[in-house]
């Protein structure tokens, strides 16, 4: 169980190193600094079992939150009462040793912890496979990738006999398979009464997971409860700021980038945009709203045809909808060495609120890639009302009252 009592973390905010030494000898007669309060008067618990996520924005106090709720930082103000063994996984990098292997660093944060080593070794094999980095177990932990890492570090954590387990963005960087284990996992660890109180961006997730949630906002609670009324807030909220935005200023045209990208680059996606209604780039689209996936291919050598595809998948790489050129009957006819094609794919975004991705391609007619890019870019889909599931199928309900039997 873990519970905080009006808990408050104030940070002194410096210009120059030099003023917090004129101040010291100053003795507090002149004031170099200013107040930041990263957090005011937080108070809540979590019973034993049960899984709180935390949403909101960067810089809100998220983090700073878990750190104190894991004993990395004291709180100025409030206090915080902890039940039973903590495992953190905070910000990537903290806690593994680069220099030593990843078995060393499994069995050094398990003897802080306090298991004994005959614990950790009974363990082991249960976190490798579950890390699934095969020969790297053995290797310095400075040459992992930072999916490799977050796998080792979140296996050892959850596999620690934690009383209470504490994440911060942990799954954030892993892949669609990671993913849908660490779900798992979770829900596992529920079932064992372990208390689970989590940070993440993936508003899906929280909603899966979550017994309750927290949205917090310049340091403070702004709503608490069922998750669904928590991520609401958040997302009205992000509504709000992105008109706040689009109205000052258009926003810039996104790079290309992706999880995976393969191909023999022949013609080459050079950019992929998600347009909303009035066709400026977005990232938050409405449920219903109607968008435009726009695909741009440069050719860098003569194609007869070619085909372009796009891919909507879930953050856990549940694939939702796919389509192409050739399903749609649109010919791209041949292309030359330096033309660019605009492809448009035209879609009415009926999918329930949560995050997704979106994956595009250009390809040969048989099906081979010139430029095939995973994940190439992620978009959150929003709704005044909760819709279980990932497609909106606008149902209408209706009932009647029977009295008596029904013959």
């Amino acid at each position: 169980m873990v519970t905080l009592q009006g808990v408050s973390k104030l940070y002194r905010l410096y210009d120059r190193p030099a003023d917090r030494i004129k101040e010291a000898l100053w003795m507090g007669r002149q004031k170099w600094h200013e107040d930041f309060w990263a957090l005011r008067d937080i108070s809540f618990s979590v019973e034993k079992g049960e899984t709180l996520g935390v949403v909101g924005p960067n810089g809100c106090g998220k983090s700073t939150l878990l750190q104190i709720i894991c004993g990395v930082l004291e709180p100025t103000q409030g206090r915080v009462v902890r039940r039973g063994r903590v495992a953190a996984l905070l910000e990537l990098g903290a806690g593994f040793n680069p220099e030593f292997t990843g078995r060393e660093n499994v069995y050094m944060n398990g003897e802080i912890l306090g298991l004994r080593r005959a614990e950790i070794d009974q363990a082991l094999p249960e976190i490798a496979r579950f890390a699934d980095i095969g020969e790297f177990l053995d290797r310095p932990v400075k040459t992992y990738s930072s999916g490799m890492y977050v796998r080792l570090a979140f296996s050892t954590a959850i596999h620690v006999s934690p009383d209470i387990l504490v994440v911060d963005e942990a799954l954030a960087v892993g892949d669609a398979v990671f993913a849908n284990r660490s779900v798992r996992k979770f829900e596992e660890m529920k079932k064992r009464g372990v208390t689970v109180i989590f940070v993440s961006h993936d508003l899906g997730l929280v909603k899966m997971i979550s017994d309750r949630a927290i949205f917090l906002l310049n340091g403070r609670i702004e709503a608490e409860g069922d998750p669904h009324h928590a991520i609401n807030r958040y997302i009205g909220l992000v509504l709000e700021r992105q008109k706040a935005f689009q109205a000052q200023q258009q926003e810039p045209r996104p790079a290309v980038s992706s999880s995976h990208r393969h191909g023999d680059r022949l013609a080459e996606v050079s950019s992929v945009e998600l347009l909303g209604r009035d066709g400026e780039p977005v990232r938050l689209v409405e449920t219903g709203e109607p968008v435009t996936v726009r695909v741009t291919t440069r050719f860098h050598s003569d194609q007869p045809d070619s085909l372009v595809g796009i891919m909507i998948r879930t953050r856990i790489g549940m694939d939702v909808f796919g389509t192409n050129t050739k399903l749609q009957k649109l010919p791209l006819g041949p292309c030359r060495a330096g033309d660019s094609l605009v492809v448009d794919f035209h879609l009415d975004c009926w999918l329930c609120p949560q995050e997704y991705t979106l994956t595009v391609a250009t390809q040969h007619p048989d099906g081979s890639s010139h430029d095939w890019l995973d994940e190439a870019l992620v978009f959150t889909v929003a709704a005044s009302r909760y819709t279980a599931g990932v497609a909106n199928l606008r149902a209408r309900a209706t009932a009647r009252l029977v009295r008596g039997e029904v013959a």
